[in-house]
C-alpha cells in the first residue's frame, strides 16, 4: 500500500500538530500547577520526589532517606530512616519512644510538620513533664500490609516502646504495584487525563464510595484477609517484646455531617480488641465538622492542622497513662 505525497504530508502535519498541542498543554498545566494547589498533581510530585520503588511486593515503594520537598506549599523533610521529621537520636533508656504507623494522614499530608499529630503530642508530653519522643512513620498510599511490613523489615531498629497504628478504612484494600508507564511518570497532562478518565468511568459518587467499602470489608476479600493477618503479626511481635500497642481509628473526612462508614469502625474495633490493641476511635471527636474546618485545602480530603489537633487531643490521654493502666478500648467523648 502506497501513499501519495499529499497524503504523507497531511499525516505528518497531523502528527506534528498533535505533538505541538500536547507540548502546549503540558506547559500550560505546569504553569497552572506551580501554585501547588492541585491535589492530584502534588501527590504525583510526591511519588516522583520523595519515593523510590522497591523489589519487595509487600512494600512496592518506600521513602527516600534524608530528602525533602515542598509539596502542596508544605515542606516534607525525611530523615535518615525515611521518617518525616528530625534526625533520630540514639535510644535513651529513660525516654519513651512512640512510633506512629499509617499512610498519608499519619504523614501529615498538607500539614506543616509542627502541626502534625506527632509534634503536637511531643509538646503535650513535654508540658506534662514526660520524656517522650513521637516518631512519624507515615507514608502516603500505604495500606496495613505495607506499613506493618515496612516496620518489621526496616524499622525494628528504632526500638519503640509504643506503636500507634493510625488506621484508615482504605488500609484493608488490595493495592496493586504502582509506577505507571513512561507518560504517567513524566507528564502532568497524561496524569490529568488519566485521572479524569478514571473518575468518569469508574464512578466517584457517595453511593458508589459506600458500596465500594462494604465490599472491601466482606470477610472473603483478599485485602481484608491480608489486613487482619498483618495486624495480628504486629500484635504478636509487640507482645513478645513488651511494646504497648494502640489502634487509632481515623474517620474519612469527606462528610462528617452525615457519616456513613460507622460499619467499618465497628468491624475494626472488634479486630483491634481481639488482637490486644488499645482502641481509640476519633469519630466522636470529629463528628459534625464541615469540610472547610477539617480539610487540608479545598479538593484535598486529608485532615488539616485543626484535624490533627483534634486527633492529638483524642489519643493523648490514653498514651499518657502509665504502662498497664486503662481499659483495652476507649472512645473519646
Amino acid at each position: 500500500m502506497t501513499f501519495s505525497r499529499d497524503t504523507l504530508f497531511s499525516i505528518a502535519l497531523l502528527v506534528a500538530s498533535m505533538v505541538v498541542a500536547c507540548l502546549l498543554g503540558e506547559a500550560t498545566l505546569r504553569v497552572k500547577n506551580s501554585s501547588m494547589t492541585n491535589y492530584d498533581i502534588e501527590m504525583w510530585r510526591y511519588a516522583r520526589e520523595l519515593k523510590v520503588k522497591t523489589s519487595d511486593p509487600s512494600l512496592d515503594f518506600v521513602h527516600l532517606k534524608s530528602k525533602s520537598a515542598v509539596l502542596q506549599n508544605v515542606e516534607i523533610r525525611l530523615n535518615e530512616w525515611g521518617l518525616r521529621g528530625d534526625p533520630i537520636p540514639a535510644v535513651s533508656p529513660d525516654k519513651r519512644r512512640i512510633l506512629f504507623l499509617g499512610a498519608s494522614t499519619t504523614l501529615g499530608w498538607g500539614v506543616r510538620e509542627e502541626d502534625t499529630v506527632e509534634k503536637r503530642l511531643e509538646r503535650s508530653f513535654a508540658a506534662a513533664g514526660q520524656r517522650v519522643e513521637v516518631l512519624n512513620g507515615g507514608i502516603g498510599n500505604y495500606n496495613a500490609e505495607r506499613y506493618v511490613s515496612r516496620f518489621l523489615k526496616q524499622l525494628t531498629g528504632l526500638n519503640p516502646t509504643d506503636i500507634v497504628v493510625q488506621y484508615f478504612m482504605r488500609d484493608a484494600e488490595s493495592l496493586p504495584p504502582g509506577g505507571g508507564n513512561f507518560l504517567l511518570r513524566h507528564s502532568q497532562l497524561a496524569v490529568t487525563l488519566w485521572i479524569a478518565y478514571q473518575r468518569l468511568f469508574n464512578g466517584s459518587g457517595e453511593a458508589n464510595f459506600v458500596e465500594r467499602y462494604r465490599k472491601v470489608y466482606e470477610p472473603d476479600q483478599p485485602g481484608f484477609i491480608v489486613m487482619q493477618r498483618e495486624l495480628k503479626k504486629l500484635s504478636n511481635y509487640a507482645r513478645e517484646r513488651g511494646i504497648r500497642l494502640y489502634f487509632m481509628m481515623t474517620p474519612d473526612v469527606h462528610d462528617l455531617l452525615d457519616y456513613k462508614f460507622t460499619f467499618v469502625h465497628d468491624i475494626m474495633r472488634r479486630i483491634a480488641e481481639d488482637d490486644g490493641y488499645v482502641y481509640v476511635d476519633l469519630l466522636p471527636m470529629m463528628t459534625g465538622l464541615r469540610p472547610e474546618q477539617t480539610w487540608a485545602m479545598p479538593g484535598d480530603p486529608h485532615p488539616g492542622a485543626f484535624g490533627h489537633k483534634l486527633m492529638a487531643d483524642a489519643i493523648f490521654p490514653m498514651l499518657a497513662k502509665p504502662a498497664g493502666a486503662g481499659a483495652r478500648s476507649q472512645i473519646e467523648k
